[in-house]
């Protein structure tokens, strides 16, 4: 392979998904560059200026030029961090996760129209060359917490969350078909009847495929929201991604008006304990019970969202 072998492959790829003229190619004001910061803002929506310029390796002034237009369009907030205020957080507003959702169905749709060319014999030796690509000049460097991204749900993964969740915790703790059932009626009653603008799925991807997910769904009680089905694959612990789900819970229950969120889990379930402390919650109650196939306790666990901002 050669230097010209590359760059031909980049003239190519960048003419297939438009690169060139982004805006036009998706119907929005926004070149490729901008709209990739706005997917890093909207699937990481605690973050600051330095972190987006470290992730995307943007040039300051370019960024600092990007940032502005979006607050100039009612995009983003920008506000001294609490934790160094040297550096300063940018947050979207409501119009700016519109704006990126928006944008992120209509690449999806995009991309969509271009797999729909490729015959379905032929998507797995696709998938495979891409991958391919992607470990090969990654020089096999282990995952970093900047390679995952959190993202809505596509076709399949509700039956992944299904899946996984029935198999992890029959590997790790070994429960029986119960806990399956469980999981697929609440993941069924979310997919049949859910309010996208109270309730939501994220999925934590790591190089093309999931690893994690999280559920942020309505409570019987009012202005009242519930963490469900939080889980991270045990190849990718330790990369922050649960951290990441459960805040990214907290920001969407708090930011649609929620004024309590709460969850049930059980007490052998530590790793997940202590990320649920880490971000505020206080045990509630807990209770003695048999379920699973094992006799566990159950723990209630509440976090109020306007009292704790961390």
């Amino acid at each position: 392979m050669t230097v010209h072998d590359i760059r031909a492959f980049n003239r190519f790829y960048t003419n297939v998904i438009g690169a060139l003229d982004y805006s036009r190619h998706l119907y929005a004001p926004y070149t490729l560059t901008e709209s990739r910061v706005l997917y890093e803002l909207a699937h990481s929506p605690r973050t600051d200026a330095a972190d987006l310029r470290a992730e995307l390796s943007l040039d300051a002034g370019y960024l600092s030029r990007i940032l502005n237009k979006f607050e100039q369009d009612g995009l983003i907030e920008r506000t001294p961090s609490r934790q160094d205020p040297r550096r300063r957080r940018v947050t979207l507003t409501a119009h700016g996760r519109e704006t990126g959702k928006l944008l992120e169905e209509r690449s999806n749709e995009a991309v969509g129209s271009l797999l729909s060319t490729v015959p379905a014999a032929e998507r797995p030796r696709l998938a495979e060359a891409m991958t391919t690509v992607r470990t090969i000049l990654s020089h096999g460097r282990p995952p970093r917490r900047e390679d995952v991204l959190l993202r809505d749900p596509g076709p399949g993964d509700l039956g992944w969350i299904v899946q996984r969740n029935a198999a992890l915790y029959a590997s790790e703790y070994g429960w029986n078909a119960d806990y399956e059932g469980l999981v697929a009626r609440i993941v069924a009653d979310f997919a049949e009847d859910h309010d996208p603008h109270l309730e939501r799925v994220w999925i934590a991807e790591l190089d093309g495929r999931p690893v994690g997910c999280v559920m942020c769904v309505r409570d019987e009680a009012p202005a009242t929201a519930r963490l469900r089905l939080l889980l991270v694959e045990p190849e990718a612990r330790g990369l922050g991604i649960g951290d990441r789900l459960v805040r990214a819970v907290i920001d969407f229950a708090r930011g649609v008006g929620y004024r309590d969120l709460v969850l049930w889990t059980n007490d052998v379930l530590s790793a997940a304990r202590r990320i649920y402390q880490r971000h505020g919650f206080v045990l509630a109650a807990e209770k003695p019970h048999r379920s699973f196939g094992k006799d566990l306790t159950g723990q209630d666990w509440r976090l109020d969202l306007h009292g704790t901002h961390d």
